[in-house]
């Protein structure tokens, strides 16, 4: 089992949101730290844990941002990290897999399932470390986690859609073991 950290200059976290039940709503959050423990001959062992810096979130309009840290949304003034720390990993395919695991917004934990993928390893050209690729992604309520705040609409429905998509596309580096001396 080799233990890899997240690269924060090339890992990114985004989700997307329907915005008056018409159009979709994108943005991002900056990944702050991340572990990786993964064996490619033993991907059931692996784990996962992650922390996304709430206070980032970045939609290019700095209105709705200013709104998404409010107490309406992700209160980051209470809450300045979401974290995923997973609890189960089950193979899906020859580099795919299905993590189970807690995700904590605004204080709240709850599992989740996110659809993951191995996109391979390499060394970096620059730096001579050995680097490896994972996409993982899933869909939640965002009402189970507290974020409540929404307007009806004249015509029926909601100004935010309750089903908040995330995906994660990160690059990771294996940590170098060390060596007795």
């Amino acid at each position: 089992m080799s233990t890899w950290t997240l690269d924060t200059a090339h890992s990114y976290a985004n989700f997307s949101a329907k915005h008056m039940m018409i159009t979709t709503v994108r943005g991002s959050l900056a990944v702050v730290s991340g572990t990786i423990e993964f064996d490619p001959a033993n991907p059931a062992a692996a784990s996962v844990e992650a922390t996304l810096d709430a206070t980032s979130v970045n939609t290019g309009m700095g209105d709705r941002d200013g709104h998404l840290k409010s107490p309406d949304f992700l209160d980051v003034a209470n809450h300045p990290t979401i974290t995923f720390k997973s609890t189960k990993v089950e193979p899906t395919g020859d580099n795919t897999a299905r993590i189970t695991g807690d995700l904590t917004i605004r204080g709240t934990s709850k599992p989740v399932v996110m659809e993951a993928e191995f996109l391979g390893a390499g060394k970096d050209p620059f730096s001579g470390a050995d680097k490896a690729g994972f996409t993982a992604s899933t869909a939640i309520n965002r009402e189970d986690w507290g974020l409540t705040w929404n307007v009806g609409l004249e015509a029926g429905g909601w100004l935010v859609g309750k089903e908040l998509k995330i995906s994660l596309d990160v690059e990771a580096v294996k940590v170098a073991v060390a060596t007795p001396a």
